[in-house]
């Protein structure tokens, strides 16, 4: 690192987004400082899934085997009507193709603590209570005005992300709009802990009820969360109150046992940054993109910007990337984030229906195309494409699965955290930084088969699968290591 650098990397904002890119900006060299505002870490629940994508980059962390037992596998997410007949139904496969199961709830603040506990391991810089007030960048890097304890400092790095949420100070300091669309619906989010649940369902339900529509969820140990959506001419104070609260809750004969966790009106809306990148300064996470909760992806879209982002500056950092690769990050994410809250949309429509007549036809309609073998609203999210770290290969762009050994060990526990060269008639060496994985050497056995076939289907010898576990090209093995030295700036030496 220069003199003229403090750290490689400024991450402004400790939520989980800044957290897993603190973790996975370390683990692959970086030198880190990360801020947040907090004195403490925030005490309340606020997402409520994520899924085994993130779990994934959990491992990836070092702390899956730490979060899986804060956590509960749902059965399923559905959408029902006020009478019960069911709308949308998404059922959870215990083990999905990424290596873990689809769908997880979880207590935030005990994930995050996780995730904290593991930056000190990591050897990150952690300062809380810490808060970001300016910056000015160069071509060099960029210095940023942090105030603690009533005392202004300068701190200089190569690299700073803004990871600090909806009301971002990074993206206010850029001057960096935000696309609206135009959905937007105020809720009372109700998160509960009870001693003894009882009958309390342990399910995820949309009750799409246009007298009161209503999110109900069965969190992670003894906590349940409900969402009601609030009818035009109410009010926070009234909303907020513990009687208008019991009555809210009477259907589920609970009021007497539940304890209130916490109790908040949210605005569902979504939002996505014009700009995700200026200079050396980059967004991610709610600075960049805010969506409804109907698709359970808030957090889930943040930490996948982490996992994106955080092998991109490394690569610029220490390994001799071009910069430009940089500009790649907005290009591969963004409209997966639309994809995301299109769908979010799509799913709030179906809930947020106040008109009973409205409401009557579409359930009508909705059950008459499920009775078809239709279903109105996918959460199959598109692969990553365009930017140039993204081949015209077939599966370029998609995640690689995660198959399992017979001795339960998954596939990611080979990776170095470089680029892979994955498969069958591989060279002995390369001049790139690029770990060479023979389908035919033993560490590989367990898992030859799974890769066999997948590579038979894409009509592929090898795959190289970028540090984030996307795929960026499958073909032979000689011609993907040259449309990797050409995209990621690393000339292979002759």
């Amino acid at each position: 690192m220069s003199r003229n650098h403090d750290y490689d990397l400024l991450v402004v904002g400790l939520g989980p987004v800044g957290d897993a890119l603190t973790a996975l900006a370390s683990l692959r060299g970086l030198s880190v400082l990360a801020i947040d505002k907090s004195p403490t870490p925030f005490p309340l629940p606020r997402a409520a899934v994520f899924d085994h994508e993130i779990m994934r980059i959990f491992q990836e962390i070092g702390v899956a085997g730490r979060i899986l037992p804060l956590c509960r596998v749902p059965d399923r997410y559905q959408f029902r009507t006020a009478s019960g007949d069911l709308l949308l139904d998404f059922p959870v496969k215990p083990l999905g193709a990424f290596g873990w199961a689809e769908t997880y709830a979880l207590h935030q603040p005990a994930v995050e603590a996780v995730l904290r506990e593991r930056l000190a391991e990591l050897g990150a810089t952690i300062e809380l209570g810490t808060t970001f007030e300016e910056l000015e960048q160069d071509g060099d890097g960029v210095t940023a005005t942090l105030l603690r304890d009533g005392e202004r400092r300068s701190v200089r790095a190569r690299y700073l992300v803004g990871c600090d949420g909806s009301w971002s100070p990074v993206r206010e300091a850029l001057g960096i709009k935000l696309d609206d669309y135009r959905f937007d619906e105020p809720w009372l989010v109700l998160d509960t802990i009870f001693d003894e649940p009882g009958d309390l369902p342990i399910v995820c339900q949309q009750i799409c009820d246009p007298q009161r529509p209503v999110t109900y969820m069965a969190m992670s140990g003894k906590r349940f969360r409900w969402e009601f959506m609030l009818k035009p001419g109410e009010v926070p104070e009234t909303m907020l109150a513990d009687a208008t609260i019991r009555d809210l809750v009477a259907p589920w004969n609970c009021a007497d046992r539940m304890q209130v966790e916490r109790k908040a009106i949210y605005r569902f809306h979504g939002l996505v940054a014009e700009k995700w990148r200026d200079g050396r300064v980059l967004l991610a996470g709610d600075a960049a993109h805010q969506m409804p909760p109907f698709a359970g992806q808030g957090m889930c879209s943040g930490i996948r910007d982490a996992a994106n982002l955080a092998w991109k500056l490394a690569a610029v950092v220490l390994g001799g990337a071009r910069e430009s690769i940089l500009d790649t990050y907005q290009v591969e994410r963004e409209p997966h984030v639309r994809a995301i809250i299109e769908t979010a949309i799509a799913m709030g429509k179906v809930v947020c229906m106040l008109d009973p007549d409205a409401a009557a036809q579409r359930d009508r309609d909705m059950l008459a195309r499920k009775a078809a073998g239709a279903q109105d609203v996918s959460v199959a999210y598109p692969d990553l494409h365009g930017g140039g770290l993204i081949s015209q290969t077939p599966q370029a762009g998609a995640l690689l699965p995660q198959p399992q050994a017979p001795n339960g060990q998954r596939f990611d526990t080979l990776l170095n955290g470089a680029p892979a060269l994955l498969g069958r008639h591989l060279p002995a060496e390369t001049e790139l930084d690029v770990q060479l994985l023979d389908l035919e050497s033993v560490p590989l056995a367990p898992f030859r088969s799974a890769f066999d076939r997948w590579l038979d289907e894409i009509n592929a010898d090898a795959v190289l699968i970028r540090p984030d576990r996307h795929v960026f090209a499958t073909g032979r093995a000689d011609e993907i290591l040259n449309l990797w030295s050409a995209a990621i700036g690393q000339p292979i030496a002759a």
